[in-house]
């Protein structure tokens, strides 16, 4: 038998963002990083629940995203909360820069992972925040759709 040499992709997801904002158009971009962070993510030591991203010169730059220091890299470490630059088309960019100039849309990441070849990816989303009365129907479905499948 042999075994397969793929790496498993390591998935960090952002829970809260499908119950704040309504997701409606989903990008992967890559993201420009250093060793350290790249080890960092592949032992699963980040946090993007708190990010967002911005628009900055043609540049998408995610800010707040958290990558924990690694413990084992020696006197070149790198900062925690460092803005990261995010690598898209100009294509891309174009449409999420004219969805941006609409009124309550944001951008935000949903997921963490890594390519097949090895590269670090991230989806992110063009949001529009939810109201209260439809996080409330969010809850609401969820605890019927629970109810449904413990009776089953």
């Amino acid at each position: 038998m042999a075994k397969d040499n793929k790496q498993k992709a390591v998935l960090i997801k952002n829970k809260k963002a499908a119950f704040e904002y309504h997701l409606e158009v989903k990008f992967i971009a890559g993201i420009i990083l250093k060793g350290t962070e790249v080890k960092s993510i592949r032992a699963g030591h980040v946090n993007i629940s708190d990010a967002y991203c911005i628009l900055d010169n043609g540049k998408v730059i995610i800010k707040n995203m958290h990558i924990s220091e690694f413990k084992n890299a020696g006197y070149s470490q790198h900062i925690p909360l460092n803005d990261r630059v995010l690598l898209l088309s100009k294509h891309e960019i174009k449409k999420i820069m004219d969805k941006l100039k609409d009124k309550g849309y944001t951008l935000i990441p949903i997921e963490l992972f890594f390519s097949e070849s090895g590269f670090a990816k991230i989806q992110i989303a063009l949001a529009k925040g939810k109201k209260t009365f439809d996080k409330r129907e969010d809850l609401k479905s969820k605890d019927i759709q629970r109810e449904l499948e413990r009776f089953e």
